[in-house]
């Protein structure tokens, strides 16, 4: 099986990566996957629905063998639906893999092509992204700041480590405090960058 040509978008909890994915799921070529969504997703009465609601709770990370498989599932069905056409579609992940764990387990599905690493220093203006968020969205794992400084503790110390890991995976740095549309803009040349150099590869000589 080939892997799925995949364009990480990557960043703390707050920093835009869903605004980003979502806009850029709707450009034709481009299919947005948010790990998030699925798990928000999940009946709260099943088993992994349960288990998801325990971890997010507390600002956790779901397991990994677990979040993968989920992932998996999720992205066969969407291929099999024709929502999803690995020929043709970039991959955007969004929320996923969240550890270099998870990164080392999806080796075998996604050919990680650029990463868009959205930073933001400023913790405080996370803090207010994501409460301003758990109120438009009903988001309860973004109401308690408590848990979303847990939420941001668990992205330092298990999710950064993942830039190291895609150190030789060509990497944007962006500026997540712009507004959206700056950050687009940004992503927007990264995205043009890649697919003209795909191209060209593609093209006869």
């Amino acid at each position: 099986m080939s892997r799925y040509r995949t364009i990480l978008i990557f960043g703390a909890p707050g920093s835009g990566k869903g605004t980003q994915g979502k806009i850029l799921g709707k450009i034709p070529g481009f299919y947005h996957f948010a790990c998030g969504d699925v798990f928000r997703s999940l009946d709260p009465t099943s088993e992994l629905g349960a288990q998801f609601l325990e971890y997010s709770s507390k600002g956790e990370l779901v397991p990994d063998e677990m979040t993968v498989r989920l992932w998996h599932e999720s992205i066969r069905m969407t291929v099999e639906s024709g929502k999803f056409k690995p020929e043709r579609d970039h991959l955007i992940l969004d929320g996923i893999p969240r550890n270099v764990a998870q990164a080392v387990l999806m080796e075998t599905h996604i050919e990680v092509r650029r990463v868009f690493h959205l930073s933001c220093p400023d913790r405080d203006k996370l803090v207010a992204r994501l409460k301003k968020r758990a109120l438009r969205d009903n988001r309860l794992d973004d109401a308690n700041e408590e848990v979303i400084r847990n939420r941001l503790g668990t992205y330092d110390s298990e999710s950064k480590p993942m830039l190291s890991h895609y150190s030789s995976v060509k990497r944007h740095d962006i500026d997540a405090s712009m507004t959206p549309l700056e950050v687009l803009h940004k992503v927007l040349e990264g995205l043009l960058e890649e697919t003209s150099a795909e191209s060209s590869t593609l093209t006869p000589r």
